[in-house]
């Protein structure tokens, strides 16, 4: 089995990094950054996430797992005194492979037809480089649905559901679902605009189009990763045809995830 281990980067979750990589490797367990089959992250979600874009070019070959060094996480599950239990299951491959679905985001520029494509674990959100009114046009399927005014939009994964899109007032979605969410970043509603102001759920064979229609600069985090961009002429979201893959050693589920983030009071 070839891993990396991605750390978040103090002292705690570096430790553990080292402690890990020490007994990985007594087990004959190859340590490799170029092409892990096992993406193990150290830290918490955020840490998963930065590990999920460094590798997602080995989506097809490599699976991802987290242990979390501060609070339980929806993607980090294992505690630091359970990681020899962890590795010994890694290496006795005692797990099942769960696949998420992803957002896929390809943006169209107008000069020269060039694109640029993006895929989220969680979430991709979009507003204007300087903080005035995002005002664009948004189709469903090649069809005009509405002219979106407001702070900006946000269009999330089932997995991401229950970040930022549930901050939004967002449906929580089950990641066996394979779709996206679309919703509105405070939306100017009043007798003269008018927006659907709620939040849409598009399956997987539908795809939302934004065209931005008063601004020449905008800004765009693709989970947590921030962008800007130019002369921006079509924002394609769609559910991607590429998924991710968690190793899954024991029972993790979806609604006790959102029960014990949310609800209960032992985190």
């Amino acid at each position: 089995m070839k891993f990396v281990i991605v750390s978040k980067g103090d002292t705690k979750s570096n430790a553990l990094k080292d402690r890990m990589v020490n007994y990985m490797a007594e087990m004959k367990m190859e340590y490799d950054e170029t092409a892990p089959e096992m993406v193990i992250s150290v830290g918490g979600d955020g840490t998963l996430l930065q590990a999920f874009h460094r590798y997602q070019h080995l989506l097809d070959t490599a699976s991802f797992v987290g242990v979390h060094t501060g609070h339980l996480g929806f993607y980090a599950d294992w505690l630091p005194h359970e990681v020899e239990r962890l590795i010994i299951s890694i290496q006795n491959d005692e797990y099942q492979l769960i696949e998420y679905p992803l957002l896929e985001i390809i943006i169209t520029y107008e000069k020269f037809g060039a694109e640029s494509r993006y895929l989220a674990l969680n979430e991709s959100t979009l507003r204007t480089d300087d903080g005035t009114t995002l005002v664009s046009d948004i189709d469903i399927r090649n069809q005009h649905f509405e002219r979106f005014r407001g702070d900006g939009i946000c269009v999330s994964t089932p997995s991401g559901s229950t970040a930022y899109n549930k901050a939004l007032g967002g449906a929580i979605i089950h990641p066996s679902i394979e779709a996206l969410q679309l919703t509105e970043i405070a939306s100017i509603n009043n007798s003269v605009f008018r927006t659907v102001g709620s939040p849409l759920v598009l399956p997987k064979h539908h795809t939302t189009q934004v065209h931005p229609v008063n601004s020449e600069i905008y800004k765009m985090t693709v989970d947590h990763i921030n962008l800007v961009h130019k002369g921006v002429r079509q924002i394609q979201f769609r559910v991607a045809d590429e998924k991710v893959k968690f190793a899954r050693f024991r029972p993790f589920p979806f609604w006790k995830r959102v029960h014990d983030s949310f609800i209960s009071d032992r985190n």
